[in-house]
């Protein structure tokens, strides 16, 4: 079920009227049979792979919680391995066997024919994140089966995040959420904004995007340029935009979701950026991969955060994807940021001047445009052809439009994007114009829903993220 579709709208206002009609100690119940539909919209079958590992986990966490330090230990490698198989199998069995298969000619294993479960990255990440810190001691074991299930099914977030921590959420389901018109106020606004930003720009871009890079043996130079631009924004459009209308979702109801995107589009180095865009993942792995490798390396200074930077990068490459060009994707972003380290440069230089900060977001956003194209690219030889198209010096300013009332839609639909990003948002949350000038938000949203109605595509286009 699409967050930008007229079935999700019917269900979210189902589940949510009922959510507030039932007693406190039956929501739970509604919840998780809501989320188990939810996700059984997409394919019905692969609810028994979530309820296989939310099984295991929910008896891992019980175990973990009271068993010695040895016996903790292998109940929390039972969970991960679990969890990671499954991944693998679902998600990376095909690229391996292709590979094994590519290098050596005398045995060909054959392919699994399976379809990837919706979102299996982003709920096998939460489920790890509850068996980790319930093995540290940070979250203590869920005995509410039911209770635990929702923490890995819950839907707003269920398949494309934010990936959440257990400290945050679980907690949440226990207390007694009450009507509020401050959060129906500020969770309806965060859904509008999410639709704006999906319905209206990410999809308005696809058009263009997909047409330029689905044919880019005939472009070349500045229009490859430019489709590069137009899809680094049309994913940040569409992966925020799901993240606005899974939060604003959740809160209506109470529920409060961690902040997964602070305008990364803004920030003045690739550093900066990994702070400010999609913060549940970047954080997951700052804290169970980076940390523990730069402590386990720290006698080797800064080659110690340069290691743990290039590998914590290249696994979040092969999370984004089964393919060399993700790999390559991650490694570069590892490679820049390990330059930044060894450098030492600081966001706080590129902050002193308007001009210093116009030439920090400058480069920043071509370098993640550039790197872009291996996350857009079917995989590494057709990134790489691109790269070259877009070097053709012969034909390199030529900007291919093939229909300019729809361009300049986009370019439209792009500059008050970025306008309202800038001028509202970067200094004011949803919360503090809603507190302090609610004249604000209503304007807001007047003119969000205004421009959804002019230039929303009504096409149903699946979110990018949901494919992880």
């Amino acid at each position: 079920m699409l967050f930008n579709s007229l079935e999700f709208l019917l269900f979210f206002v189902i589940v949510t009227i009922s959510f507030f009609s039932l007693p406190h100690k039956y929501r739970w119940f509604l919840l998780l049979t809501a989320s188990c539909f939810f996700y059984m919209f997409f394919v019905p079958i692969y609810i028994l792979i979530l309820a296989g590992t939310i099984v295991i986990d929910y008896f891992a966490g019980i175990f973990i919680e009271k068993a010695d330090n040895k016996k903790k230990r292998f109940y929390l490698i039972l969970s991960l391995i679990t969890n990671i198989g499954v991944l693998v199998i679902f998600k990376y069995y095909n690229f391996f066997i292709d590979n094994i298969n590519n290098a050596q000619e005398i045995i060909s294993f054959s392919y699994l024919k399976i379809l990837l479960p919706i979102g299996l990255s982003f709920h096998t990440f939460q489920a790890m994140s509850y068996t980790i810190e319930v093995y540290r001691g940070n979250q203590k074991a869920e005995h509410h089966f039911g209770i635990y299930a929702l923490y890995v099914m819950f839907y707003p977030q269920l398949v494309a995040g934010p990936i959440e921590r257990p400290q945050n959420i679980l907690h949440q389901f226990y207390e007694i959420q009450k009507p509020s018109y401050n959060n129906f106020v500020i969770g309806l606004s965060q859904m509008i904004r999410g639709f704006f930003k999906k319905v209206v720009v990410a999809d308005l871009l696809a058009g263009y995007v997909d047409n330029i890079f689905n044919n880019y043996q005939t472009n070349t130079g500045f229009t490859l340029i430019f489709a590069a631009w137009m899809f680094m924004i049309q994913i940040y459009c569409d992966f925020s935009g799901y993240s606005d209308i899974a939060i604003g979702a959740a809160r209506i109801m109470g529920f409060k979701l961690m902040v997964n995107f602070k305008l990364p589009l803004f920030s003045k180095t690739l550093s900066e950026f990994w702070t400010r865009w999609h913060i549940s993942l970047s954080s997951w792995l700052r804290d169970y991969l980076f940390y523990p490798i730069a402590v386990n390396k720290r006698d080797w200074g800064k080659w110690a955060l340069v290691y743990a930077t290039l590998i914590t990068f290249m696994i979040s490459g092969l999370w984004h994807g089964a393919g060399w060009n993700f790999i390559l994707f991650g490694l570069l972003h590892g490679i820049i940021l390990s330059g930044e380290i060894l450098l030492g440069i600081k966001t706080s230089f590129f902050t002193k001047s308007f001009i210093k900060r116009i030439t920090g977001v400058f480069i920043t956003f071509n370098i993640l445009a550039f790197i872009q194209i291996l996350f857009r690219a079917k995989d590494i030889y057709q990134a790489i052809a691109i790269w070259k198209s877009i070097f053709t010096l012969k034909y390199f300013f030529n900007l291919k439009i093939n229909d300019t009332g729809i361009f300049a839609s986009m370019l439209f639909c792009v500059a008050v994007l970025f306008s309202i990003e800038y001028f509202v948002f970067r200094n004011h949350s949803i919360e503090s114009i809603e507190k302090k000038r609610p004249n604000w938000l209503f304007a807001l949203n007047l003119i969000f829903i205004i421009l959804i109605l002019l230039f929303g595509v009504s096409n149903g286009e699946q979110f990018i993220y949901f494919q992880f």
